[in-house]
């Protein structure tokens, strides 16, 4: 798989080879925020956390600004396994977007869990691309 992350010297000096065709990613995107040093621990968020990955799905709901991202951080920091992670901003609501982020994080993670799918998104026209139904059914198989 051709790696769709564009060094920012690269771009940055004006060498895009190798980058033709693909949507380029932002890769702070892709980074788990580093944990504040004058963090406040919070076992009780934590312990809820560790709890969470017995569960087959977890959801942290809260308003902004309530510390989703530095609990998580913070958690993450000391986990024993590794996660994906997708920051997430406005424009993030358009899928050809949204799901080459999501791919890529998990490739990051777990090489070739999301290649497939991956490819189906990179290179194309965005106005010729397969239904997301078809691109999640290629990711999930």
């Amino acid at each position: 798989m051709q790696n769709n992350l564009a060094p920012r010297d690269a771009l940055a000096s004006g060498d895009t080879k190798g980058l033709t065709g693909e949507r380029l990613l932002l890769v702070t995107k892709l980074a788990i925020p580093p944990v504040r040093s004058d963090l406040v621990a919070r076992p009780r968020l934590t312990s809820q956390l560790q709890l969470g990955i017995q569960r087959p799905f977890t959801l942290i709901a809260a308003p902004a600004g309530f510390g989703k991202t530095t609990v998580l951080s913070a958690w993450l920091e000391d986990a024993p396994f590794s996660a994906a992670w997708v920051s997430l901003e406005r424009g993030d609501d358009d899928l050809i977007r949204f799901w080459p982020y999501v791919f890529t994080a998990l490739e990051r993670v777990h090489p070739g869990s999301g290649a497939s799918a991956l490819a189906l998104l990179q290179g194309s026209d965005p106005q010729q691309l397969p239904p997301i139904e078809t691109i999640l059914t290629v990711w999930i198989n």
